[in-house]
């Protein structure tokens, strides 16, 4: 059974970053999307195999990969991806930097956070390799985003 407080930090990770993409433009959305895509894509086969190894461990008793990881990967992935892209793609350093600051961010003092609410805390990972887990995946989405740059829009 989820709780109120899961399902009200379930129903806000979904929706708060996807109505920021009210603000990211038409232009921006398209530009970025299938990169975005991927990565949702991409979470949910490394939440998958995160929740088999149970490398983390949400407080509600009964285990469902839809009420806990799933969330994660359909809320903040593809709109914090978009940002990121819109905000330094073109400058890989920047990128690289920007999602180093989030996923620092996110593993650090989120998790911290989430686990003083009894929402979700690490199990067999420690911060650092919470953060490395999160964070390999910035070389991923430059690759992709570059490919889809260079055969749908001719750059590069």
């Amino acid at each position: 059974m989820i709780s109120k407080r899961h399902l009200l930090f379930n129903i806000g990770i979904i929706i708060v970053p996807w109505l920021s993409m009210l603000f990211i433009g038409k232009r921006n959305f398209k530009r970025f999307s299938i990169t975005g895509v991927f990565i949702v894509v991409f979470e949910i086969i490394n939440h998958i195999i995160g929740y088999k190894r149970r490398w983390w461990k949400f407080f509600d008793k009964k285990r469902s990969f839809l009420k806990d990881e799933l969330p994660f990967s359909i809320g903040p992935y593809m709109p914090l991806t978009m940002w990121l892209l819109k905000l330094s793609y073109g400058n890989f350093k920047k990128f690289w930097l920007l999602n180093a600051i989030a996923d620092g961010l996110f593993a650090f003092v989120i998790m911290n956070f989430l686990g003083r609410v009894k929402i979700i805390r690490l199990r067999r990972l420690n911060h650092f390799q919470f953060f490395l887990y999160i964070h390999y995946k910035v070389f991923i989405l430059y690759g992709v985003q570059y490919l889809v740059e260079k055969k749908l829009y001719k750059k590069g």
